[in-house]
């Protein structure tokens, strides 16, 4: 029975008189308080005990049992209880396989009255074994797919067959598939929403400690260079002080003169001051080394990866990937650090444009493994392409492009644009040693 015929019902019996109508509707309007209850939580444990104690109460059973379809559509012991609200454990689960299956399968409740003498139901074992002489069973429907079953049983004879029993057990198992099945997508989205913020969480820790080991390596170079510079120019500078101290003819009481003391002491100042940045340089470049976590592994499996984790973020929800993957054969590779450039890869393609089309080719050429990324965006102007891959600047603050470089370079390989009539194309290197 459906959740609208029950209110028709309700609605008809408010005009009608008579015990036996109010004893119905006594009972309707308990249902409809259960099918309240029920709807009052999204948590799914909490939606399965609120279903199960009120199936118990309603067909005034000694126990119940509710069993769900898993992924891989087999029915699934989830909750078990007893009249007075204990969880039972699986190991109780002792009942009719048969009838459980069978209701499951056709998707039609099932009602005994007096199980263990009747004629019309061929009883398995289990039901003789327990001495059960009651069972209720419905199948949860929702949106007319099977999503499990609700069985209680008693060893009691209860008068079951009444046509306001079963209807109401029928309206209370439609009502709680409905809500089972909203509890499971919300459980769903609960989980994924985690998923993807301990990704987030990832892959911004690592974004960073490239970001600062990239940095901190350009750093390290550019200070290189200018101590260098600088270091030699003192030097020389040092020199030619002590140079005209000896040609010059200024003394003082046979001393030198105070003048050229001075000027020694802050070119050694200097000069000790620039040998500290260059050890502070060399550290820099030291600590940069980002250390490669290197193992065998499949690119195509690796790309897929990518691609299936960030296809559910809102920021690629329109996206569309499109592959090519040819046999790759197995080499070695950081699979951390490669994620993060195809995430920043199609992070660019996204928000350039949020619909765009993204292509991943795989191929070989000789020892060399290649991939191309392209999409259908609006491409990248004349203006940037020099400054694609550079270290970032408050000109150029774009700094994703400059981490995928960084990868590459420690991976030994390289990415570069390729020209293209539609959108960008980058190629991505990899050298099969």
């Amino acid at each position: 029975m459906k959740f609208s015929e029950l209110k028709t019902q309700i609605d008809n019996l408010n005009t009608g008189n008579g015990d036996g109508k109010l004893n119905k509707l006594k009972n309707l309007e308990a249902i409809l308080n259960v099918v309240k209850s029920i709807n009052s939580t999204l948590i799914l444990e909490n939606v399965l005990e609120v279903v199960l104690k009120n199936a118990i109460k309603i067909s005034e059973s000694e126990r119940g049992f509710i069993v769900l379809k898993n992924i891989n559509e087999k029915l699934e012991y989830k909750l078990g209880m007893d009249n007075d609200g204990n969880n039972l454990a699986e190991s109780m689960f002792q009942i009719s396989t048969t009838v459980v299956q069978d209701v499951f399968f056709t998707g039609q409740s099932k009602f005994i009255e007096g199980a263990q003498s009747d004629t019309n139901f061929d009883s398995s074992k289990s039901i003789l074994n327990l001495e059960l002489q009651t069972i209720l069973c419905s199948p949860l429907l929702a949106d007319d797919k099977k999503i499990g079953v609700i069985y209680v049983d008693s060893t009691l004879i209860h008068k079951i067959k009444d046509q306001n029993i079963t209807d109401t057990f029928e309206v209370l198992a439609g009502q709680a598939a409905t809500a089972i099945r909203n509890a499971q997508l919300y459980d769903g989205q609960i989980s994924a929403y985690n998923a993807l913020n301990e990704a987030n969480i990832q892959l911004i820790q690592a974004e960073r400690k490239t970001l600062k080991s990239s940095i901190d390596s350009e750093i390290g170079h550019e200070l290189q260079g200018l101590v260098h510079m600088a270091l030699l120019e003192i030097e020389s500078l040092y020199r030619q002080i002590e140079k005209s101290e000896d040609e010059s003819e200024v003394k003082i009481a046979g001393k030198k003169s105070i003048l050229f003391d001075r000027l020694k002491l802050k070119s050694k100042i200097a000069i000790d001051s620039i040998r500290t940045i260059q050890r502070y340089a060399h550290a820099l470049l030291e600590s940069s080394a980002l250390t490669l976590n290197t193992e065998s592994g499949e690119i195509n499996n690796t790309i897929e990866s990518v691609i299936r984790y960030t296809s559910p973020m809102r920021k690629f929800m329109k996206i569309t990937f499109e592959s090519d993957f040819n046999k790759i054969p197995v080499f070695k590779y950081d699979s951390e650090q490669i994620e993060h450039l195809f995430v920043h890869l199609f992070t660019n393609s996204a928000e350039a444009k949020p619909d765009a089309t993204i292509y991943v080719k795989t191929f070989t050429e000789g020892n060399f493994i290649k991939i191309i990324v392209s999409d259908n965006g609006p491409g990248i102007s004349e203006e940037l392409r020099n400054k694609l891959f550079k270290l970032p600047t408050q000109l150029n603050p774009g700094y994703g492009l400059f981490l995928c470089k960084s990868i590459m370079d420690r991976h030994g390989g390289k990415i570069e644009l390729m020209e293209s009539e539609i959108g960008t194309k980058m190629l991505i290197t990899f050298i099969n040693s």
